[in-house]
């Protein structure tokens, strides 16, 4: 498929319905070619006609959709330190069946390379009859998404060139993105940054990821890293970060701090909802985590209060530095977000020039399961559109 039709379906996915000159002007084309490549999508089946807008006193505009039962899916990927999860979505990002997770140690890379290789081969043994564009891929670390490796990891490791392991493995194109990044897009077309040409993006989880929306474009840096926010110097320089380094933001503002400091404050003898939890387990979850903040279990509101005052304190850095319209929190710890504002803006009010803070709002993101669907947008926005794959492995795994 040529790239202006690949352009118009790209758009299409991200905006929804459009008129012609909507999508003449979101993709710098002219409106001739615009319509010239739309009667031709429309013949192909991959493009609806979805009818005329109401009137606003000239001629009505018609409307454009993609035709979610032509295009075909989207397998979505999240990965993180502690877990891997997979969705199966069409175009209009409508879920086919529940997501799927399961527990893994990141660090044990071989390990979790087996585990997702099974995910994917149970995923796709579920979907005979449907057809799949690509596969979205996104996980922590130093990503080159143009190469499609993953720099945090040797080049040994099957990580290391997940994108072409994947590839090869399901003769699906497969495409990879640093997950900070990655939810930085998803909030910019279906988020809290829509229509904000200048935002911050906080990935909220076991780090604190940064991605960095400037002049409405994902901010990438000379090397293609930019956004490591964890590991600025602000934090208890006594604690080791995960980097190898100390002091970094991280070790104070993580879901990781909070883990730790309800551990450690049970093993004292504190009381709470998850003491049950942990003197059966060698760890909490995530899910145990948020169920006993949502019963108003004490300790677990105090450990949240905590890192988000001391991720207010980084925030303030970041609008120091880059001025942004807007900070918006998302990722996994989101879920927060009655807890987290209020501790965040008076750790701004403390630590930020007042001019700036003023001119800065601070929103929690809305979106559920973000990083799937983040998963998802960079698939769209890497592929190039071509007939749907056939489920069907290509080697033996």
């Amino acid at each position: 498929m040529d790239s202006l039709k690949t352009a118009i379906l790209k758009h299409l996915y991200f905006y929804s319905t459009q008129s012609i000159a909507e999508i003449s002007e979101g993709i710098g084309k002219s409106i001739p070619l615009v319509t010239r490549a739309i009667n031709e999508l429309l013949e192909g089946g991959l493009v609806s006609d979805i009818g005329l807008r109401a009137s606003t006193g000239g001629r009505r505009a018609m409307n454009f959709a993609l035709n979610t039962e032509v295009n075909g899916c989207i397998i979505a990927v999240a990965i993180d330190q502690y877990s891997i999860s997979i969705a199966l979505s069409d175009l209009a990002n409508r879920r086919l069946f529940p997501s799927e997770s399961q527990a893994i140690e990141l660090k044990n890379d071989r390990g979790v390379y087996a585990v997702l290789l099974a995910m994917l081969s149970a995923t796709l043994s579920r979907v005979e009859g449907l057809s799949i564009l690509a596969i979205g891929i996104t996980i922590p670390g130093f990503v080159n998404a143009e190469k499609g490796i993953n720099n945090s990891f040797a080049e040994g490791s099957p990580l290391f060139s997940l994108r072409e392991h994947i590839t090869e493995a399901f003769g699906i194109p497969t495409y990879i993105e640093n997950d900070s990044s990655a939810i930085a897009i998803a909030e910019k077309y279906f988020g809290s940054a829509r229509q904000v040409d200048d935002a911050l993006v906080i990935n909220f989880n076991w780090g604190v990821g940064l991605g960095m929306l400037i002049q409405g474009k994902l901010f990438r840096g000379h090397s293609g890293f930019a956004g490591e926010f964890s590991h600025i110097p602000l934090g208890d320089e006594s604690k080791l970060c995960s980097c190898g380094k100390k002091g970094c933001l991280e070790v104070e503002a993580s879901l990781h701090c909070a883990f730790d400091d309800i551990q450690a404050s049970l093993a004292n003898g504190e009381r709470s909802h998850l003491e049950e939890v942990f003197s059966q387990e060698k760890g909490l979850q995530f899910e145990q985590l948020l169920i006993a903040y949502e019963l108003g279990d004490q300790l677990t509101i105090r450990s949240i209060k905590k890192i988000a005052y001391m991720l207010g304190k980084g925030i303030a850095t970041l609008i120091h530095i880059l001025n942004p319209e807007k900070i918006i929190i998302s990722g996994r710890g989101a879920a927060f977000g009655q807890t987290l504002t209020p501790q965040i803006l008076s750790s701004i009010q403390e630590y930020c020039i007042p001019r700036l803070a003023r001119h800065t709002a601070l929103q929690v993101s809305e979106l559920t399961d973000v990083q799937l669907l983040a998963s998802a947008c960079i698939a769209v926005q890497q592929l190039q559109w071509q007939p749907q794959h056939k489920l069907q492995l290509t080697k033996d795994i």
